[in-house]
């Protein structure tokens, strides 16, 4: 057995565009050249909420969730065809508290394999996808704190959310690469030095803490897969560096990895 702890990662993963964006891709490859590969991952998606504590399928095959509208057909012919994980789903119930149930029909949605097609791009590390069943953030954190044997166990538990995530702002016209607004800067400054000061008690209270709080998310389920992470980081010490940094149609996409 792998007794060397996995990282836990959160990153900021994108919409189906990402795919087209050279730079972000590249940034991503990079990333991934420097992670071992993991015996499987453990996901935690923004875009799936639900209570309680819930996996998706373990049923070989299972489609894709395209969870967006209005894109292009090529964004819903992409696939991501990696291994179902039954062993991980099992471990999941033992180790969280409380009922965990099991959703054999759900795939994985956009904030899971968008990311981990360019991460983990050959698809051969079984994946398997949990809910954020709250948005308190006290609750996500001690959820990440009982997953955290998992790491020993060779999985790379990754939360896949967006360091500012305010659509407003999401301007195509303007390209990928151009000027973010102030908040959206002020607030990626702000995640930035709380994240290297290891000050969680600030990003768990965030929206009373941080600049532009509100404005970076006008709902925090972006930033809830930040909680499990350092939750399930918390027992390493918190060791922390910016993987990624920078802006996409101006929202950050700055993104973590916790040792």
């Amino acid at each position: 057995m792998d007794v060397t702890p996995k990282p836990v990662l959160y990153l900021s993963h994108g919409a189906p565009p990402l795919a087209d964006d050279e730079r972000w891709t590249a940034e991503l490859h990079t990333w991934s050249e420097e992670l071992d590969k993991p015996t499987n991952i453990l996901m935690v998606s923004a875009h799936w909420e639900n209570a309680p504590v819930t996996v998706s399928s373990t049923i070989p095959g299972q489609p894709l969730l395209y969870d967006f509208y209005g894109f292009p057909q090529r964004y819903y012919d992409v696939q991501y065809q990696a291994p179902v994980a039954p062993d991980l789903a099992r471990r999941v119930a033992d180790i969280v508290p409380g009922d965990v149930y099991q959703d054999q029909g759900r795939g994985l949605d956009h904030g899971a394999y968008v990311p981990l097609a360019e991460l983990f791009p050959e698809a051969d590390v079984p994946v398997l996808q949990l809910s954020l069943p709250t948005l308190d953030p006290r609750q996500l954190f001690e959820l990440g704190r009982s997953l955290a044997p998992l790491r020993e166990e060779g999985t790379l538990i990754v939360g896949s959310g967006f360091t500012t995530h305010n659509l407003r702002w999401f301007k195509p016209q303007e390209g990928p690469n151009g000027t973010p607004p102030t908040a959206s800067k002020e607030f990626d400054h702000w995640a930035a030095e709380a994240v290297a000061n290891n000050d969680v008690d600030a990003i768990l209270d965030f929206e009373h803490v941080a600049p532009a709080a509100r404005e970076a998310h006008p709902r925090t389920e972006h930033w809830a897969p930040l909680y499990v992470a350092l939750g399930a980081a918390s027992e390493g010490g918190l060791t922390s560096r910016s993987a990624i940094e920078g802006f996409w149609y101006g929202l950050s996409k700055r993104s973590w990895q916790f040792d």
